[in-house]
């Protein structure tokens, strides 16, 4: 692609924001072109108003950018959102009626039913749902999601596994304190401790996956018919989100078909050997004690969701254990991907 597009950024200046800008320094298709934070940001440079948490230094180019009013008149018309539900349940829709193309990680839009929530190796069909926004009839404006940090590694981890029938899934989260934004949870609140409590994250857990693993049926959702409980934590972990899982299953495979199933499973993004997609989306260890955030976050750059620990459960069928990066796949990567579907089927043209 000889010229890269221009994009912007709502929330720069947060922790998903600065994961964008991070992830697009070297990106092949897309440019960091525009900045937006709160109204105490703009105006200055985004080296002076994000306090930079990410392990590799600002780009160059980045660093000198003034951050802009998040308004819509001089944004480029790609925008990756990394918001606040409250402010992004109004900005998203103001930007897409203005014609933008609002790829967000934001909370606020997931579940409302002409918004696609998608996970390209998942539902990549679920963006056909983008035809019935009225934005786009207005002004070829749209907006697209991706899921909660927590839910984006459960499903990468069951979707494999939907060709055995799923029947019911509980899952047990143990969430890095990446996943609160900065600063976060107060350090004498989490350090030798777990907050078995994270506001809204088991809801969304519970809905969003049974949103991505449904069916599109003409303009309407169909959510999958399984039965599906979550129970959220946060942990002393920097970045990366571990799930206890179990699973009952309508077929009885073996565990070597459930590994193969994982092992093998790729998608649309793979074929398309889109940038940002791992060539392996789901794997799977065989040590006894993997997967480990220290060891296995940033398995496929931090796209790839790591399984391990399958054994038979005597409640329902199977357990096992999930790692995502959550800041990675479960946030900034998992925009940029959708971001790169979007272009290939010709939604920003």
């Amino acid at each position: 692609m000889p010229t890269r597009i221009p994009v912007g950024i709502l929330g720069a200046t947060g922790v998903v924001g600065q994961r964008f800008v991070q992830l697009l320094e070297n990106h092949p298709w897309f440019a960091v072109a525009w900045l937006a934070a709160s109204d105490r940001s703009e105006g200055r440079p985004y080296k002076e108003a994000a306090r930079w948490r990410m392990k590799t230094p600002i780009p160059a180019p980045v660093a000198e950018m003034t951050v802009s009013p998040a308004k819509p008149e001089a944004a480029p018309r790609v925008i990756f959102a990394a918001l606040d539900a409250s402010i992004a349940a109004e900005l998203e829709p103001r930007f897409a009626d203005a014609g933008h193309v609002v790829v967000t990680n934001s909370s606020a839009l997931r579940m409302r039913s002409d918004v696609p929530l998608v996970i390209p190796e998942v539902n990549p069909g679920h963006i056909k749902m983008l035809e019935c926004q009225a934005w786009r009839h207005k002004s070829n404006g749209f907006v697209v999601t991706n899921p909660n940090c927590s839910t984006i590694g459960l499903v990468m981890a069951l979707a494999p596994l939907q060709q055995f029938g799923i029947e019911t899934v509980v899952a047990v989260t143990m969430q890095a304190v990446s996943g609160a934004g900065y600063p976060g949870v107060p350090s004498l609140d989490i350090l030798g401790n777990v907050i078995p409590y994270i506001p809204k994250e088991e809801e969304k857990m519970e809905e969003e996956t049974l949103k991505l693993l449904g069916r599109l049926d003409g303009s309407k959702f169909i959510p999958a018919a399984f039965a599906m409980s979550a129970h959220c934590n946060r942990v002393a972990v920097e970045d990366g989100h571990t799930e206890s899982v179990s699973i009952e299953l309508k077929k009885k495979p073996a565990t070597a078909e459930i590994i193969a199933a994982w092992n093998e499973f790729r998608s649309e993004p793979q074929e398309l050997n889109l940038p940002s997609a791992p060539a392996q989306p789901v794997r799977y260890l065989e040590s006894a004690d993997r997967p480990q955030p220290r060891l296995d976050v940033d398995a496929g750059n931090g796209m790839t969701a790591s399984v391990g620990r399958l054994r038979p459960c005597s409640v329902l069928d199977w357990k096992f254990t999930v790692l995502s990066h959550n800041t990675i796949r479960g946030a900034a990567g998992a925009a940029i991907l959708n971001a790169e579907l979007l272009k290939v089927r010709g939604y920003f043209d």
